[in-house]
């Protein structure tokens, strides 16, 4: 029985639900190139990371949703070939017609297919890759198991970032984030839980990725002012949690 696509709005936000009530993305119609839910907001803290001025050059979304993430990398990070992988092809016509989807272009495709699949079989490499794929139920499947995070790392460049969604109030998520440290050798991390029991865990490939506290928060400052998007508050939870030995972000 295929998925119900629902739409609704409230408060100047539209939703895009699949049979329920759960919310499977948002978008604010006055803002749409902002990231509205707090979990989108922090899976692009990979910004924080790498050198945001030259990087992603490649970027691969598994999971369209409301699109919310294709818009914002599409408008923010111009210097970008973004490839999204959806397998419902109703997802896609409603991020059309709904979710002010960019039109496919040299810098934009998108394929309706399997995402797991996707990953599997491509021979192209990319500087991030964002993983949020659920089904009406809330199941990731096939997108977390050790082979997909195994392959996921293998596709990742020299300067290669996996940021995925994961459920932290879920009986498998600490299941999830182990999956993940193992696939990347260690070179993980699970940010503290959102407000919406999301959670955002990052797995890092090439360089090695050291940067201080001060610094973390100037480049947050500097991504505010460029794009609007605050991960000020990211970076306090972080600290707050422990999550920074020595005053800094290793991974």
């Amino acid at each position: 029985m295929s998925t119900p696509i629902d739409i609704s709005e409230d408060a100047g936000v539209r939703y895009l639900h699949f049979g329920s009530e759960w919310i499977q993305g948002a978008m604010r119609i006055r803002r749409p190139y902002a990231l509205e839910l707090a979990y989108t907001r922090e899976m692009m803290a990979g910004l924080l990371l790498r050198d945001a001025d030259e990087w992603p050059r490649s970027a691969l979304l598994i999971g369209l949703g409301a699109a919310s993430l294709t818009r914002f990398v599409h408008h923010h990070c111009p210097q970008a070939r973004i490839q999204v992988v959806e397998i419902e092809p109703r997802v896609v016509a409603a991020a059309r017609q709904f979710f002010k989807l960019p039109d496919e272009d040299a810098r934009l495709a998108i394929h309706v297919g399997d995402g797991a699949r996707y990953v599997m079989e491509t021979e192209r490499h990319f500087d991030l890759i964002l993983v949020d794929g659920f089904d009406r139920h809330a199941r990731a499947g096939a997108l977390d198991t050790s082979p997909f995070y195994q392959a996921v790392r293998a596709r990742l460049s020299g300067k290669g970032l996996m940021s995925v969604n994961l459920f932290g109030r879920s009986r498998g998520f600490r299941a999830s984030v182990e999956r993940i440290i193992t696939a990347f050798d260690d070179r993980a991390i699970a940010f503290p839980s959102c407000d919406s029991g999301n959670v955002v865990a990052f797995g890092a490939e090439g360089e090695r990725i050291e940067v201080p506290l001060a610094e973390l928060r100037e480049r947050a400052r500097a991504l505010k002012d460029r794009t609007g998007l605050d991960l000020g508050p990211t970076v306090t939870r972080l600290e707050q949690a422990g999550s920074l030995p020595g005053g800094r972000l290793i991974l």
